[in-house]
């Protein structure tokens, strides 16, 4: 099982958007699992606060109930995900421009959203 660690955006993409390819990830990708760094999901509480993003957050809080966290600590999501992965190669969910192009330079791959479809781009 592939082990995908997933940004805020991508998580509040995954769960309030129809994602058209996501049962058939298994044949496309392979068997994977969404993984949620604590520092994510400390934005994702920060951002119910804001009431026009309450309902949108509210039900991505909830979507990822399940999802297992980890501890990659830190008020900067995004330059956390950076220092993991130069020590965990690893794939991230991320539908951040600037951070996936970082990703990349340091050899990890991305998982993505484009035209309500997960996209695998390396």
């Amino acid at each position: 099982m592939v082990e995908v660690i997933c940004d805020t955006n991508f998580l509040i993409h995954l769960a309030t958007r129809r994602i058209k390819n996501i049962d058939n990830l298994d044949m496309e990708i392979g068997s994977i699992s969404f993984t949620v760094p604590q520092v994510v999901k400390n934005e994702l509480i920060k951002l119910q606060e804001i009431p026009e993003k309450n309902k949108e957050i509210t039900v991505t809080l909830n979507y990822i109930k399940k999802f297992k966290v980890i501890s990659i600590n830190g008020t900067y999501a995004d330059q956390k995900l950076i220092d993991y992965v130069k020590i965990n190669r690893s794939i991230i969910g991320t539908m951040d421009k600037g951070l996936k192009n970082k990703i990349k330079k340091l050899g990890s791959s991305i998982l993505s959203i484009h035209n309500d479809k997960i996209v695998l781009e390396s």
